[in-house]
């Protein structure tokens, strides 16, 4: 009777002469237009009673998002971050007296019409103590652009795997493994990457006597480099050598 080693031998992991492996790597790269874009809106103010700062703190936050709002299906995400309220103290003096408080909220806005987002910009620039940061742009998690990488990864390492094969005078016979590289090191969405594009920090305040409404920016949408890489081996015919 044979022993269960006999019956099922340990894999080779290079092949044998009859069944020679080749290992290959398959890469791509391709550069495609940004899906959405996302901006930081921080919101500011400032009094001596803590009351009143935040009663503008609620009405400029207030004003920001309903300008936001107004932008409608252009606007695929809007979201709330850190609030906080901060008494400003004196610097001289034996006592700890405050002088002052200081609010700020941050709101994120994500959107996906280019157009209405250079307008958008401008104007919440020209909010009282309003801050804009970004525009940082993106692919969507589920992007075309990430499946269409994949694919001509695995197809590129197919072909140079063939390439191989036949400069031996021989041919592919099986896949052994395909494995997809740095699937563990995957950038989070919604993270900038180094690569991304930031608009100049804003920090608008209306001019007395200022009248009408600053002209929309003009933003023109950083290309976004979409990157595949695949490890994969595979088994050929015995080449006649």
């Amino acid at each position: 009777m044979a022993s269960p080693a006999e019956e099922h031998p340990p894999a080779v992991p290079y092949g044998t002469p009859n069944a020679p492996r080749i290992a290959v790597r398959g890469e791509a790269h391709l550069e495609v237009d940004a899906e959405i874009a996302r901006i930081g809106i921080t919101v500011s103010a400032r009094g001596t009673d803590r009351r009143d700062a935040l009663t503008d703190l609620t009405r400029r936050n207030a004003t920001a998002l309903d300008l936001v709002k107004t932008y409608g299906d252009a606007v695929e995400k809007l979201e709330t971050g850190a609030f906080s309220i901060t008494p400003q103290l004196t610097k001289r003096g034996r006592g700890e007296r405050i002088r002052a408080y200081h609010g700020r909220v941050h709101i994120t806005a994500e959107l996906t019409d280019f157009t209405a987002l250079g307008e958008l910009t401008t104007r919440l620039a020209d909010l009282d103590l309003t801050h804009v940061d970004g525009p940082w742009w993106a692919l969507r998690p589920d992007s075309p652009a990430h499946r269409q990488a994949r694919q001509q990864a695995v197809h590129e390492a197919v072909q140079r795997a063939r390439e191989y094969a036949e400069a031996l005078g021989t041919t592919l016979a099986a896949l052994v493994e395909l494995a997809d590289i740095g699937a563990e090191n995957a950038q989070p969405y919604g993270n900038a990457h180094p690569g991304a594009a930031m608009m100049r920090t804003m920090a608008f305040e209306e001019q007395d006597g200022a009248t009408g409404e600053a002209p929309p920016l003009d933003l023109e949408p950083q290309r976004q480099h979409v990157y595949a890489q695949v490890n994969a081996r595979f088994t050929m015919a015995p080449p006649e050598l």
